[in-house]
């Protein structure tokens, strides 16, 4: 769990005490007049358990301070959008998450990527999204969309041909060389990914196994120009927002961005990768 989230839960359960406090009621009591089991208002108040909706609203009629719903909604509403879990995300299915990339796509006019592991979704070829697609469907047990899930992800490709928009990514080399599809496949996407060299609205950077880092790789992230930053971990997806961390982020890229290979030597890199395709 990040820490930035278990932070924001212990911060509503601390403001969930006060109001308990604030109200003369020992956690006994509060929970005897929610219907619920003690040792709940103990995990709620020491952000053991995030609260759903209908927990606040018992907890500020408990309280008698109903006007503070509002509040304790908003803390909640912060809590969520920030930290985004795959099982709520993709409870049915991964369409709805590829329409909302989509739609982040449209909204922004520059975009700084970074992949350790995969393909940039926005470049993958249909093949190699479906065999990506299924591998995250089985990992964590979601429904099966795959094919309106890679439509959806080629749909979203439109954008790395209109004028105005940047497409900077930054790919780590092993990305390249990672078996997540048969190696027909992964030759075909190591095909388009040397075939966007050079397009108008796209920057693509291979961060090399040799290349001397101030830095190490660690996971993937995606800034939409100076205003949200999207990172991707096992279990969740954080939608940053504030100032500090975009920029730190961007500070991030730039380090990975100066140990990038350009041009002809990034297309020397994939060309190698796909190479090790034919001796493996």
């Amino acid at each position: 769990m990040s820490t930035d989230f278990q932070q924001a839960r212990v911060a509503l359960g601390v403001r969930l005490r006060e109001l308990r406090v604030d109200a003369g009621l020992s956690g006994r009591e509060l929970a005897g007049r929610c219907g619920w089991l003690p040792s709940k208002v103990s995990k709620l108040e020491n952000g053991k358990q995030t609260p759903k909706p209908d927990d606040l609203a018992a907890w500020a009629q408990a309280v008698g301070r109903p006007a503070k719903l509002a509040e304790l909604k908003g803390r909640l509403t912060g809590l969520e959008v920030t930290y985004r879990s795959w099982r709520r995300q993709l409870a049915t299915g991964h369409r709805a998450r590829q329409e909302i990339a989509a739609a982040e796509h449209l909204n922004s006019r520059v975009i700084r990527a970074y992949e350790a592991t995969v393909i940039p979704g926005i470049f993958q070829t249909a093949d190699y999204a479906r065999h990506v697609l299924t591998h995250n469907a089985d990992l964590r047990q979601t429904p099966r969309d795959t094919e309106e899930a890679v439509r959806a992800r080629m749909k979203r490709q439109a954008s790395l041909y209109e004028p105005g928009r940047e497409f900077r990514a930054l790919v780590w080399e092993g990305a390249l060389r990672a078996r997540v599809c048969p190696p027909d496949v992964l030759a075909a996407q190591l095909d388009r990914m040397a075939g966007l060299i050079g397009l108008d609205t796209v920057q693509l950077g291979v961060v090399p196994f040799e290349a001397a880092l101030t830095i190490t790789p660690r996971h993937g992230f995606w800034i939409y120009d100076e205003r949200l930053v999207i990172v991707e971990t096992l279990n969740a997806e954080m939608w940053l927002d504030d100032p500090a961390d975009i920029a730190l982020y961007g500070k991030a890229w730039e380090r990975l961005d100066a140990a990038a290979a350009y041009g002809r030597t990034a297309h020397f890199l994939i060309a190698r990768a796909r190479a090790a395709l034919d001796t493996a």
